[in-house]
């Protein structure tokens, strides 16, 4: 059984090349990315047994995605597979100050905005050490809230810890209807993750990164509260206050997916050895993701271990 097994959506992302407009491109790079499934793939480039769950039609984009995913060691033995609907597709345009990034989105009625929570294999998501679930999910469809829901519902009174990153997108709701929908889950799961702009926008939190760590730890009841705050660090609350304010140079290529590498380090870390082990590897492969192009990580354990060691080095010889 997989060490973490992890639910949601990933779709392809179109990146217009050479820090062109999406209006004047010809050219894109297509990279398959989804918050979830980085997560999963990160922490099996790591060594661990890592699963994902999802649902794709059973057509050349629904396997490229299964097939990226799963070259990386993932399990996607659960993919739930349908000859009707389609990929969530997004564009991307770089920034290139002045000129802002830009962002379009065409993921309405995707496959897995259409799933059957009763369709997924519960068994095998109980059977796991870990459940990892984000806020994107249930902003997608009913269907999709209702299986983050099912989800809870069936690890609850299991040996399954349960993580919830709460991974706001403006694209998908207002900051209101996603505090009514994600407090509810959020006092249901022992381990959040929560950028500290969120929690100022979407929970309308004042204070800087411990005081809410501290102060969702006693309103969520949830057994452990990590507040990212970018090249401020991260602070971890568990009853005791961890901090971590390193921060490594980075050479940018490509800036998404940071969010999801620094989870994935963290849960790796934790599992092998503290909360601080968590802070330090989510920094490193946060730090990491950057400097590869698409959404996934593609560093090695011993990636990450050397640079947590001797630091930003030139050439390895």
């Amino acid at each position: 059984m997989p060490d973490l097994v992890t639910i949601g959506e990933t779709m392809l992302r179109f990146t217009a090349a050479d820090n062109q407009t999406l209006e004047q491109a010809d050219y894109f790079r297509v990279d398959p990315g989804g918050a979830e499934s980085n997560v999963a793939v990160a922490l099996a480039r790591l060594g661990f047994s890592t699963a994902w769950i999802s649902r794709l039609p059973q057509n050349p984009l629904g396997r490229r995605v299964a097939g990226r995913i799963g070259a990386h060691g993932v399990d996607i033995s659960r993919v739930l597979w349908t000859a009707q609907g389609r990929i969530g597709l997004w564009y991307f345009e770089k920034p290139a100050p002045p000129r802002p990034g830009q962002a379009y989105y065409d993921r309405a009625h995707s496959a897995f905005s259409q799933i059957d929570p009763a369709e997924v294999d519960w068994a095998f998501v109980r059977a796991a050490r870990w459940l990892h679930l984000t806020g994107i999910t249930p902003a997608l469809s009913p269907n999709c809230h209702a299986l983050v829901q099912r989800a809870l519902d069936e690890v609850k009174d299991t040996a399954v810890t349960v993580s919830f990153d709460v991974n706001y997108r403006a694209r998908l709701w207002t900051p209101d209807t996603a505090r009514r929908v994600l407090e509810p889950l959020l006092s249901r799961v022992a381990v959040i993750f929560c950028p500290l702009r969120d929690a100022h926008l979407v929970f309308g939190e004042q204070g800087d990164a411990t005081t809410i760590a501290r102060a969702w730890h006693a309103r969520f009841g949830a057994r452990l509260v990590v507040i990212t705050a970018g090249q401020a660090g991260a602070i971890a609350f568990d009853g005791v206050e961890h901090r971590i304010n390193k921060w490594y140079p980075v050479n940018e290529v490509d800036p998404l997916g940071t969010g999801d590498a620094f989870v994935a380090g963290f849960i790796g870390g934790l599992w092998e050895g503290s909360v601080d082990t968590g802070l330090e590897w989510g920094a490193a492969m946060a730090a990491l993701k950057q400097s590869y192009l698409g959404d996934l990580v593609w560093c090695t354990r011993d990636d990450l271990l050397h640079l947590i060691a001797q630091g930003v080095t030139d050439v390895q010889r």
